[in-house]
């Protein structure tokens, strides 16, 4: 099962989805435990950028649409929604099907819109469950460049749930979990990407392939 070791659960919990029986979840200061009505729907609006592996896009929007959505709700007027839309898709290089609804094109294609649709709003906190699931390797690096970005010129904090050594290898903090708790942390400090890669297989290969959830 998909939530067996419990990061989609931990994900869940600091996006609000679910609530917590025990504890305290802190954002920027804040204990979103505490938030209720308006204050926790500001939160999740202004707050939080979501990538989902099944990309959760509307069908009946165009990918445009998608991408604008966040933007609408909180009132950005059209031609800075224009101009932030058409920016971000010339980043992931999906300007051409902004006018298609998500049937028509790939599931890539969807990813990027969904990555493009999260990371409009210049969020404080970007949740990535499998962001590169489905994408080939070139798509993934784009994203994954893009959520670099993200967090190195925008100062935005991605918390990504991975399989994947390569994907996990653009963190600059790994938390490995197993069975609900922390089994291990790598940081990268000055490694380059391809040693932080090797020390992420290496842990992988200790614990003999029985855990493949990183965080």
């Amino acid at each position: 099962m998909h939530q067996a070791h419990g990061k989609t659960t931990l994900l869940n919990c600091i996006s609000t989805i679910d609530k917590v029986t025990a504890g305290h979840i802190f954002v920027n200061g804040e204990d979103i435990t505490k938030l209720r009505g308006n204050k926790l729907n500001k939160f999740r609006r202004e707050e939080l950028g979501f990538i989902f592996q099944d990309f959760n896009l509307l069908e009946t929007l165009t990918c445009y649409e998608n991408i604008a959505i966040a933007l609408t709700i909180q009132k950005v007027n059209t031609r800075e929604i224009d101009k932030r839309v058409k920016e971000i898709a010339k980043k992931l290089e999906i300007t051409d099907i902004l006018s298609k609804y998500p049937y028509q094109v790939s599931g890539g294609q969807k990813q990027r819109v969904a990555s493009a649709r999260a990371i409009i709003t210049n969020p404080k906190l970007v949740l990535a469950d499998e962001p590169t699931g489905s994408l080939d390797s070139k798509s993934s690096r784009q994203l994954l460049e893009n959520l670099e970005y993200l967090n190195g010129k925008l100062n935005a904090t991605i918390l990504m749930v991975t399989h994947d050594a390569f994907t996990a290898s653009y963190a600059n903090r790994i938390l490995f979990i197993k069975d609900g708790k922390i089994f291990n942390e790598l940081i990268k400090g000055n490694d380059t990407r391809k040693q932080f890669f090797e020390k992420i297989i290496e842990i992988q290969t200790l614990l003999g392939g029985d855990l493949n959830n990183v965080l």
